[in-house]
């Protein structure tokens, strides 16, 4: 099967607790470690998403960084 470069799809089982275990060859090539934290983003239409690592701080400076000009009060 051919796929683009750079694209990969694992399959996971959940557990009887909701746990999923990430591959080790998707923990690998993103850098994910025991005890990391990571974020777990979910669209009904859409499905779930793990961004990578990196992409945290522009998330967060997204969600919580922008000024806040909807109601003419300053942060």
């Amino acid at each position: 099967m051919n796929t683009p470069e750079g694209k990969y799809a694992w399959s996971v089982t959940v557990g009887t607790k909701g746990q999923i275990v990430i591959p080790k060859d998707a923990r690998d090539m993103f850098g994910i470690n025991p005890g990391d934290t990571i974020l777990l983003l979910g669209d009904k239409k859409r499905g779930l998403a793990i961004p990578p690592k990196s992409s945290f701080a522009s998330f967060f400076s997204r969600i919580f960084g922008a000024e806040n000009t909807d109601n003419g009060e300053a942060e």
